[in-house]
């Protein structure tokens, strides 16, 4: 099982030096992987009222992308986003930047796509909201494509391209997608489409009939639910070290190929204090 950081987005701000120190840090410890969310923009909610989800226009996000492509010049790190938004993204543009940030990690790069939840965001970005679901699975078809074919032509529903491809193509051909998902009908997309999945459920919880879902969408499509890994998250409780290392060690019993810490929303303040945490889950788990 690969020990991986979620970066703390919402609570480093902009500070280019904080992004290198957590970068450097969580490389030195020996995590294996990165990850990151993924939002453009927040909404105003003095305006917009409730938008429906945590992150409003205060909230601060790095984009995923560009944050990988600064960490890999100088971390061993691998990457994924978990998840990037991608039924608000020209498809075509996503592939070149995805392909981009495998060739600078060295081909250790995950993509983790979702169809989210902010409206405000799709209409910024000149996409339908209602269509998000139907985009994304032709969004992965087209991805994959884009990834491993020198020359592309597609007439889809929502995508057309017409003999044009990517150069350089990515180290993956192609990218692993992983997908975000947790109620039924996205659970039946990671079965049918999707190379992993980052699960809502928890061992214990939820976690295995969400399991027997993604294993049905897979089978309906014949293919092994087996091979399809997913990736748990462990939240830092620094009251409670050994729970930490308890709820490891449940994701892998589960069968976890990957975990993740989340220091954010444990009142943390500052970059050094997300490092300790990481530190100290490092000697639990890694030394």
């Amino acid at each position: 099982m690969e020990i991986g950081v979620i970066f703390p987005q919402t609570e480093l701000g902009g500070d280019r030096g904080a992004v290198r120190a957590y970068g450097t840090a969580a490389s030195a410890l020996g995590y294996s992987h990165l990850a990151a969310y993924d939002h453009v923009v927040g909404g105003d909610t003095t305006v917009l009222g409730d938008l429906g989800g945590p992150y409003d226009v205060h909230t601060t996000f790095h984009e995923p992308l560009v944050l990988f492509s600064y960490l890999a010049a100088f971390t061993n790190l691998h990457f994924a986003t978990s998840i990037l938004i991608g039924p608000q993204r020209q498809t075509a543009l996503l592939a070149k930047q995805a392909a981009e940030v495998d060739l600078l990690c060295g081909g250790q790069f995950r993509l983790g796509l979702g169809i989210g939840w902010n409206r405000v965001e799709y209409e910024a970005l000149g996409q339908p909201f209602a269509e998000r679901g139907a985009i994304l699975e032709e969004q992965i078809v087209v991805l994959r494509q884009l990834w491993t074919q020198e020359s592309v032509t597609i007439d889809g529903t929502f995508h057309h391209i017409t003999a044009a491809g990517l150069a350089p193509l990515p180290i993956q051909r192609p990218i692993p997608i992983w997908i975000g998902a947790s109620v039924p009908a996205a659970l039946r997309r990671v079965g049918r489409l999707a190379d992993g999945w980052f699960p809502m459920a928890r061992p214990g919880g939820t976690l295995e009939e969400a399991l027997e879902i993604v294993a049905e969408g897979a089978r309906e499509v014949g293919r092994d639910p087996s091979t399809i890994q997913f990736e748990g998250r462990v939240n830092y409780t620094p009251d409670d070290p050994d729970l930490m290392a308890l709820h490891a060690e449940r994701w892998r019993q589960a069968g976890a190929s990957h975990i993740s810490l989340n220091t954010m929303a444990a009142g943390l303040q500052s970059v050094d204090a997300h490092i300790n945490a990481i530190s100290l889950f490092a000697s639990q788990l890694m030394m």
